[in-house]
């Protein structure tokens, strides 16, 4: 489990397929503390680490995980933002992240308010996810708070801080993210569905 509070910025190394899975090599600060099977969060996509060298880590993408996030439009150089697992005594800073990508997200306007940053982004309705005005969300792995709630799109406050530690600054309108909707939206969805199906 995460919390969405980003620890370090990866940089892509190098991206090598084998079959229909793509191995990732991660150039970071985090990567000589990291142990093979550490789970980590890459741009908010839980992934394993396979291997770890001095200064970066290897995973490996499946082909389900490059169909549901953007990791299939990741290039050499592309910086990603990394979390590794929540401690059990550890302080729960951002929200429940599980590491699990609901679906990608496109950004559709950056709105520079002189001292913070309005982003909005648009996704597909199809799949039944939703937001709600002030409730959490997972943008790239980092947990934010909603704002200005739509049927199909949303968006996200962004101070200084999180704009220059995270990949945040590199994100232009029209460029994909990932996006995990808060667990516990997904839940009540549910059984609201199941009760009134009923």
């Amino acid at each position: 489990m995460f919390t969405g509070i980003i620890e370090a910025i990866g940089t892509i190394k190098s991206l090598q397929y084998d079959r229909t899975n793509l191995i990732i090599e991660v150039e970071s600060s985090l990567s000589s503390e990291l142990r093979v099977d550490q789970s980590v969060a890459h741009d908010g996509c839980c992934l394993t680490v396979t291997q770890v060298n001095h200064r970066t880590h290897v995973v490996t993408a499946i082909a389900e995980t490059l169909q549901k996030t953007n990791l299939n439009t990741w290039k050499i150089g592309t910086l990603v933002n990394l979390e590794r697992c929540m401690p059990a005594n550890g302080r729960f800073d951002g929200h429940i992240v599980q590491g699990h990508v609901d679906q990608t997200a496109e950004c559709i306007e950056v709105q520079d308010q002189n001292g913070s940053w309005i982003y909005t982004f648009v996704y597909s309705p199809e799949y039944g996810n939703m937001t709600v005005e002030k409730g959490s969300i997972c943008v790239n792995g980092v947990s934010l708070t909603v704002v200005n709630s739509k049927e199909d799109q949303f968006s996200v406050a962004i101070i200084p801080y999180t704009y220059y530690h995270t990949n945040f600054r590199h994100i232009h309108k029209g460029d994909i993210v990932n996006i995990e909707f808060d667990i516990v939206g997904k839940y009540l969805q549910k059984i609201f569905k199941k009760y009134y199906q009923c």
